[in-house]
């Protein structure tokens, strides 16, 4: 069964930095490299509406997988990162984020919304983990959505001071 998660995070940031930010590449470059992971920047498309979709592709080699998830994995996979923004009303952004796991039973998904606050804005997501593996797939999405939502608010935090660093 899919464990979903919630995270609410506020930023002094506006909306309108944000969606200027997420319609670089200068911005998704940063974020690949902050986060130390081996992920492949694959496309940055903004739409004349300013709708932006960014798409990154990491290969996961299997030695490096934490324990429980290694079982299940039997070769190495690859991570299909797609997360597409959009404004809603020209105050706020709609993100739609998708994870896809190739070679392995798990992905996920999550809307965000940033929105407007007296100081800045408040990002609010929601997202499902599911892996599906009879038995322990929930003790291993109840992890995943823990990761998930931790890491929601360091992203958040990385967007702001990268969004301060470059205005």
């Amino acid at each position: 069964m899919p464990r979903s998660f919630d995270v609410s995070v506020e930023s002094s940031t506006s909306v309108e930095q944000f969606h200027a930010a997420l319609s670089g590449q200068d911005y998704w470059l940063a974020r690949l490299a902050a986060s130390g992971e081996s992920s492949t920047f694959d496309s940055l498309i903004v739409d004349p509406d300013r709708t932006v979709r960014m798409v990154v592709v990491q290969d996961v080699v299997r030695d490096l997988l934490p324990g429980m998830l290694a079982k299940f994995y039997r070769r190495d996979l690859t991570v299909r990162h797609t997360e597409t923004w959009r404004s809603i009303g020209g105050q706020q952004l709609r993100g739609e984020i998708s994870v896809v796991v190739s070679g392995g039973p798990g992905s996920g998904s999550g809307v965000a919304l940033i929105t407007p606050t007296q100081t800045g804005s408040r990002l609010t997501v929601r997202g499902t983990v599911e892996f599906k593996v009879p038995l322990v797939g929930g003790v291993i999405e109840s992890f995943l959505a823990h990761e998930f939502a931790q890491g929601i608010p360091e992203l958040q935090r990385f967007t702001t001071t990268w969004i301060g660093q470059h205005s």
